[in-house]
């Protein structure tokens, strides 16, 4: 199973920092709206510093990641804020929009500073937005993927409107960081406690 959902009982959670960049206007809050609500607004405003939500993908029956979402704003007077929501963070998810060649740039530029500044265990996407727009596509998929390649990036295009590919894109990010499981449960009965000794599980607060 892979969806966003609630956790299934029994699952683990494990909890990471996600933040967003991306040049303004490339879609960064319409695609985690379409993410955490399943919803689309043509005339969404700009964000204004940052806005946090969480969503939760279940990768299993035994394991679920919860996503702590910090959207940037692209306007580059708020440049200077992002290193405090980057900071710690365990993923990142670099948007352009696929109709603006120089809206790819300003993504590398990002990336560009994750990889100076930011934990070097970061998992970083590189996301083109507005692929229903593809008649105005200035930047070709290949491209996009070929930097993706060189720079060890998980990459994919993505619709905000039509939904595509974006639960895909976190679910890709949740099964590329460092996930704890549930320890299985010991068997009850034909215990042997001489063979099993006195070690006891510690605990998975």
């Amino acid at each position: 199973m892979s969806a966003t959902s609630r956790a299934a009982p029994g699952s683990r959670v494990n909890s990471f920092k996600l933040v967003l960049l991306g040049e303004s206007a490339v879609g960064k809050s319409s695609l985690v709206l379409q993410f955490v609500k399943g919803q689309f607004d043509d005339y969404r405003e700009s964000t204004i510093g940052a806005a946090f939500l969480t969503q939760t993908v279940v990768l299993d029956e035994t394991t679920t990641v919860k996503f702590e979402i910090w959207d940037t704003a692209g306007q580059e007077r708020y440049k200077s804020l992002a290193p405090m929501y980057y900071r710690n963070a365990s993923a990142a998810v670099v948007v352009y929009d696929i109709t603006s060649g120089s809206s790819l740039e300003k993504a590398k530029s990002w990336i560009r500073e994750l990889q100076r500044q930011a934990d070097p265990q970061i998992v970083v996407a590189l996301v083109g937005n507005k692929s229903d727009l593809a008649e105005r596509r200035e930047v070709e998929t290949e491209d996009a993927q070929r930097y993706a390649d060189e720079e060890n990036l998980l990459f994919m295009e993505t619709s905000a409107k039509t939904s595509e590919n974006v639960t895909a894109v976190f679910e890709a990010i949740a099964k590329k960081l460092p996930l704890e499981k549930p320890k299985p449960a010991r068997a009850q009965n034909n215990v042997n406690l001489q063979e099993q000794g006195t070690t006891q599980e510690g605990c998975a607060c």
